[in-house]
């Protein structure tokens, strides 16, 4: 199993780390405080994705509205099984709101699961980053994004960072001033010096 620390002392950890590197990270950390980062853990990786999906391309609000629409369908249950999902008319899961590409996404991701293409969760703790992500992102509509989601929230891990994220590229040319956000390869050289602290260097570029 991956252990990741995500307690009070391994925050300050990272805290004082980061601090550590230059005058424009110590400022911005002094100024937002302390790093308040939660995750979701016990989480399934398979709700985890279909979660993900359904948040999309849509204001969170939105996004609430589709879930909470869905869970109410299956009412002696805190999320839908793959079992569940499959055996709905596809006509009254689209009445949710989901589009007919996303209900396409979400319907593979859970025959997926019934296969085993998506491990549960006790697996996935076991699964290094890379390779959890390379298995998922064979998925539809399941990119490595969407996989770094569920590894940052779901699986605790302490060591991520989603250098496709526009508010992390944006919260690092915001951090030092610069004209242009980085690319996400020249974001993940630049946080390379960040590891193993990556999760809470990219908490605190989002509030940048």
């Amino acid at each position: 199993m991956i252990h990741a620390d995500l307690s009070p002392h391994a925050y300050q950890q990272a805290i004082d780390f980061l601090s550590g590197l230059d005058p424009d990270w110590a400022r911005h950390i002094a100024a937002v405080g302390p790093c308040l980062h939660r995750a979701t853990p016990g989480r399934e990786p398979f709700e985890a994705l279909v979660r993900a999906v359904a948040y999309q391309q849509l204001h969170a609000r939105a996004a609430e509205a589709i879930l909470g629409r869905l869970l109410a369908l299956y009412p002696q249950v805190a999320f839908p099984a793959p079992e569940q999902l499959l055996a709905t008319d596809p006509e009254v899961l689209r009445g949710c709101g989901f589009s007919a590409s996303k209900l396409a996404s979400i319907l593979h991701i859970a025959q997926a699961r019934l296969e085993g293409a998506v491990p549960g969760r006790e697996e996935a703790l076991t699964m290094k980053d890379e390779a959890l992500i390379e298995r998922l992102v064979a998925l539809r509509g399941v990119g490595r994004w969407t996989v770094e989601m569920l590894l940052i929230y779901s699986l605790e891990r302490s060591d991520i960072l989603p250098v496709d994220d526009f508010g992390v590229r944006e919260g690092y040319r915001r951090l030092k001033g610069l004209e242009k956000a980085p690319t996400p390869a020249q974001m993940r050289s630049l946080g390379g010096v960040w590891s193993p602290y990556r999760t809470v260097a990219a908490w605190y570029l989002w509030r940048a």
